[in-house]
């Protein structure tokens, strides 16, 4: 199941693409400047170039200075019309652009999320797909006029396999499938599995030797099926080359898709019906996808407050020269502590220093760690931070 480390990092990773996002919208804005200031070639009466070059210098100048100084500043008026009406339009694009982001990324974070149990419905349709790759290949067989060198491996176990049967017939399965459109039917993912069949399946020892034994046994059946997924769905080759060339996250999300898959699987005993119910994306998703968009949103409106606090706590190292993703981190891990009460301190601060390890520099664990201490004694000192619920106390 999807857990709130996989939500920190998805966020983490929504706040980075809206970072990087404004830093283009502040180029763009300076773009906006240096059009209202470049020549017209039309105009009836030659321009003063250097003038307007002096206009463009002073816009940029004083747009920058605006930006510097924080979104509640306002920026500073001069006695040049043209240069005011400039850095207006730009600081109202620049702050358009931004609130858009904002939005955008906040969208494709919850949606990469809830794409996760996409994915795993989508699996769970790979073996239906597979007797298709399966029925094809006997069909290409019986056309040929030269029999094949090779006896044709017998697959009537496989078609056979009572657990497959059960997954293919589950009825959420199916209704999920139908409102989502997650059945195998590209090209591209077909011939990846009709590569992995050909290549690597087909001649897997383990499965001859289960399409050898005699039919009726249905621990064998559901062992296969989860054998199967393991060993080439989830490794193997061609297949998550397509699915990782499909699905950019793929690296991040597969450990979770993987646990939904083979606990589906493990719950196919032989009781089990096709109204069995199917994993959940997580235990509560309304709680979950609630953290994962606060945690968002407001680290997002907080960002220039902890930015202080970091500045405050790294006083013989320039805010600015201190990564991006590490500032983001330091920036989550304090919003975490302010807003969410019931969540100790200390579980915090490791799980961010577990974020570091993996998506930032081999020093950032350090760092982070000590930043994170510092600023948890200091807040919580001053009653910025308190805890409160089962099994906490207020600042502890």
């Amino acid at each position: 199941m999807l857990n709130r480390r996989t939500l920190r990092i998805k966020v983490m990773q929504a706040l980075y693409a809206y970072h990087q996002a404004v830093g283009s919208d502040f180029m763009l804005a300076n773009d906006l400047i240096a059009d209202a200031f470049a020549p017209d070639l039309n105009a009836p009466e030659a321009q003063d170039r250097k003038l307007l070059k002096g206009q463009q210098k002073m816009a940029e100048t004083v747009f920058k200075e605006w930006h510097k100084a924080g979104s509640g500043a306002e920026a500073e008026k001069l006695d040049d019309r043209d240069v005011n009406e400039a850095v207006a339009d730009a600081i109202k694009y620049y702050q358009k652009q931004k609130a858009k982001d904002a939005t955008f990324y906040g969208g494709q974070m919850v949606h990469g999320a809830e794409s996760i149990h996409n994915q795993y419905i989508h699996l769970l349709n790979l073996p239906e797909a597979l007797l298709r790759v399966i029925e094809e290949e006997k069909e290409r067989e019986a056309r040929r006029f030269t029999p094949s060198k090779e006896a044709p491996l017998d697959t009537t176990r496989l078609e056979q396999n009572a657990a497959l049967a059960k997954l293919i017939s589950n009825k959420q399965l199916q209704d999920l499938t139908i409102r989502r459109s997650l059945k195998w039917t590209g090209t591209e993912e077909l011939e990846a599995l009709r590569k992995a069949w050909r290549a690597e399946i087909k001649n897997d020892a383990e499965l001859q030797s289960y399409l050898a034994a005699p039919a009726g046994n249905y621990a064998e059946d559901q062992e296969i099926l989860k054998y199967l997924y393991k060993t080439y769905v989830f490794k193997g080759e061609n297949l998550p080359a397509q699915i990782e060339e499909d699905d950019l996250n793929w690296e991040e999300n597969r450990s979770v898709v993987k646990n939904l898959v083979v606990k589906t699987i493990k719950m196919l005993d032989e009781a089990a019906t096709e109204e069995l119910e199917l994993m959940s994306l997580s235990a509560n998703w309304v709680d979950d996808k609630e953290f994962a968009e606060t945690l968002y949103k407001e680290t997002l409106q907080a960002d220039e407050q902890y930015e202080k606090l970091i500045a405050d706590s790294t006083q013989n190292w320039d805010v600015e020269r201190v990564a991006l993703i590490d500032k983001i981190i330091l920036k989550m891990a304090l919003c975490e502590m302010h807003l969410f009460r019931n969540i100790p301190v200390k579980v915090t601060i490791n799980e961010y220093i577990e974020v570091s390890k993996l998506y930032s520099t081999p020093k950032s664990k350090q760092f982070v760690n000590g930043i994170l201490d510092k600023l948890a004694q200091d807040l919580t000192a001053s009653g910025a931070i308190r805890k409160s619920g089962r099994g906490l106390l207020d600042n502890q």
